[in-house]
């Protein structure tokens, strides 16, 4: 599995809709430990976590930035690695099954063309063996 690298998703939404992605994503840190995101995507999160709070005021605009940091486990750093090495075995055999694939469609295609083509026989009627019995012309005056 490749790192993940990194991922944002920012949309304007209701305060109800807020409030309640607030409670998934403390749903998720209580009973998985883990924090979902994107399409399938998950990251564990470590148990010690540092939070930073921010709320900044800019005139009429108001913004609250909440950020999570930890360091991962090592044994998270681990299976990062075993997934790694199984997508490169899974990326080499793919490879293999894509040239067997080929070798046989150029196989195929050897053996299209040979039937195709005319093959050289030899002549089924040979021209028969001078025996000197055969009937000579004759010359008339």
């Amino acid at each position: 599995m490749a790192a993940m690298g990194n991922y944002e998703d920012e949309r304007t939404v209701s305060r109800a809709d807020l409030a309640g992605w607030l409670r998934q994503l403390a749903h998720q840190l209580d009973s998985e430990g883990k924090i979902f995101y994107g399409a399938g995507g998950a990251v564990a999160v470590g148990d010690e976590v540092e939070c930073e709070l921010e709320i900044e005021r800019d005139g009429a605009e108001i913004s609250v930035e909440i950020e999570f940091s930890w360091t991962a486990p090592a044994a998270a750093e681990e299976d990062d690695e075993a997934d790694e090495d199984e997508d490169e075995e899974e990326d080499e055999e793919a490879e293999g099954a894509e040239t067997a694939e080929a070798e046989a469609a150029e196989t195929e295609q050897a053996d299209e063309a040979a039937k195709a083509a005319p093959a050289a026989e030899p002549s089924a009627t040979a021209a028969p063996a001078a025996t000197g019995t055969e009937d000579k012309p004759t010359a008339t005056a």
